[in-house]
């Protein structure tokens, strides 16, 4: 138990802000997931619909602060090629 009001303070704060994160964690790996099910399971239109959710909630958690920028990029680009596998490769010549 902390011994000073501000020591106080800091422990309400560090623990509201823990559960605020874990929120925003979870619901990031939740998205990542359900785009690789619909990936493995071959669902085109599903997988893209899943992907647009996933980068969007990957853009918030990046901006809020709860994980870094880089970081959710990284995320987005390893999904979005996971769902391009699901497509065959097209020349533009």
């Amino acid at each position: 138990m902390p011994n000073k009001k501000s020591a106080a303070k800091k422990l309400r704060v560090a623990e509201r802000n823990r559960l605020y994160n874990k929120y925003w964690n979870t619901r990031c790996k939740t998205t990542a997931k359900k785009v690789l099910e619909a990936v493995a399971s071959g669902d085109k239109e599903l997988a893209l619909k899943r992907l647009d959710e996933a980068q969007s909630v990957l853009d918030k958690a990046a901006v809020k602060g709860v994980i870094h920028k880089n970081k959710a990029a990284r995320k987005k680009s390893r999904l979005t090629k996971a769902v391009k596998s699901l497509f065959p490769h097209t020349t533009d010549a």
